[in-house]
């Protein structure tokens, strides 16, 4: 059996001529007949690398640079003699591969594109509240997959691959795109994508199943019993023994929801000194769609003119610590138990409490605002001022309640109707009293 030929310093190379290139004593070159500059350089440990030599600007006084393309096996010779010729047509039109490379490997990762539309974007213009929530998406979902990828390099199918991925929790999915599509527009903007190559236009969103959810008048009893034993302290446990305490600020800011429509955050947040008590309204100077007007009503004033003010706090709903040690609620039990300036912050758990006493275990905080909408709509009400009593900025968003105002429809109809049957069957029609 022959051995393999050894290769001679200069020929074209294969993936044959790489493969006999054994280990000298000394590190050798073999040089590419073909591509100029295209080499292999063989070490006695028996490491083969292939290069590229060229020279940049200035002829034969020009800088001579040898940028290595890769490792062999790993690299095959086809895939390096691709890269060598593409490096040697970028020479002769004056380019410098060496720099191209350099300037690649410190181009911006999504890592750091998502660290400046933090700095940049989210904190100076959106609330805290979105802030943390870009936050958490980024930390969780978005950094784990495109973190190291650089900005210049996202694809389409990148994101479209990811997007399917959360097909499971299609909310989530398109919040993410979403900030995603953000992102990637602001990097154009900085310069670290072309113009008009956002990958995740043409990103299909997930159809996302609108949850609805509405108190009816029974529910609506069954929460006000529910409230009015909390403030008793006559909620139990299973075992008979009182529920702990709930702050009487906790419980006037779930009733404030339920008669103004207004957001959470609203109703937290609130200051005395936003109050208007001759004009039984509220000036929210920042609320989620800017300065809005909160109408109050008499429930609503009712109840914010029988909480006590605590000195020093500015706020309505009162936050603090109880000091009970078995107490871990953040609210206080009495206006003197609360700590100064505090606003309630955790209204989530005395929610708990109460929707699991008014045996309300699906309704969220939210759906009192909902609810709300709900009950204006079905007793008549426009669309328009439903919208502009809640504060939405588009018509759309109101436009979610039009179907709750369907029940006059149904009673004119069923009037219309029952006339019909009546005459056709020869007997009086039931008459059906319609408002308005």
């Amino acid at each position: 059996m022959s051995r393999p030929r050894r290769p001679t310093r200069n020929e074209k190379l294969t993936q044959s001529v790489v493969k006999a290139a054994l280990p000298e004593a000394e590190r050798y070159s073999i040089c590419d007949t073909e591509i100029p500059g295209f080499s292999l350089v063989v070490r006695p440990n028996g490491r083969r690398s292939f290069y590229f030599r060229y020279r940049v600007a200035g002829g034969e006084r020009g800088t001579i640079r040898e940028p290595k393309i890769g490792e062999a096996p790993g690299l095959k010779t086809d895939a390096a003699r691709k890269i060598a010729g593409d490096w040697h047509a970028l020479v002769r039109q004056g380019g410098d591969p060496s720099l191209i490379r350099q300037e690649a490997r410190q181009a911006p990762t999504m890592s750091d594109l998502f660290d400046r539309y933090l700095t940049d974007h989210a904190r100076p213009k959106k609330k805290a509240s979105s802030v943390a929530e870009d936050e958490r998406t980024i930390q969780l979902h978005l950094k784990p997959r495109f973190g190291k990828q650089k900005v210049a390099e996202v694809t389409r199918a990148d994101i479209d691959k990811f997007h399917k991925g959360l097909s499971k929790t299609p909310y989530r999915a398109n919040r993410c795109i979403a900030l995603l599509s953000k992102a990637l527009s602001l990097a154009e903007v900085w310069g670290w994508r072309e113009d008009g190559t956002n990958p995740v236009r043409h990103v299909s969103k997930f159809a996302e199943k609108k949850r609805k959810r509405y108190l009816s008048l029974q529910e609506f009893a069954a929460l006000g019993e529910a409230l009015r034993k909390a403030e008793a302290g006559e909620l139990l446990k299973e075992d008979g023994t009182p529920k702990r305490p709930i702050s009487p600020y906790a419980i006037a800011a779930i009733r404030l929801l339920a008669f103004t429509g207004a957001r959470r955050g609203e109703i937290l947040n609130l200051q005395w000194d936003w109050i208007d008590w001759q004009a039984s309204r509220v000036c929210l100077p920042d609320s989620k769609t800017g300065e809005k007007f909160l109408t109050l009503n008499p429930p609503a004033l009712a109840i914010l003119k029988a909480l006590p003010r605590v000195e020093g706090n500015p706020h309505v709903i009162v936050g603090g610590r109880l000091k009970k040690a078995d107490a871990d609620l953040e609210a206080p039990a009495t206006a003197s138990e609360a700590e100064e300036g505090t606003a309630l912050v955790n209204i989530k758990d005395p929610w708990a409490i109460v929707r699991a006493a008014a045996g309300l275990d699906d309704v969220r905080i939210h759906d009192l605002r909902h609810s709300f909408a709900s009950v204006g709509a079905a007793g008549g009400l426009s669309l328009p001022i439903i919208g502009a009593m809640l504060g939405h900025s588009q018509p759309q968003t109101t436009a979610r309640y039009a179907h709750v105002a369907d029940d006059p429809m149904q009673a004119a109809s069923k009037m219309i109707a029952n006339k019909v049957e009546a005459a056709m069957s020869g007997r009086s029609a039931e008459v059906v009293r319609l408002k308005g």
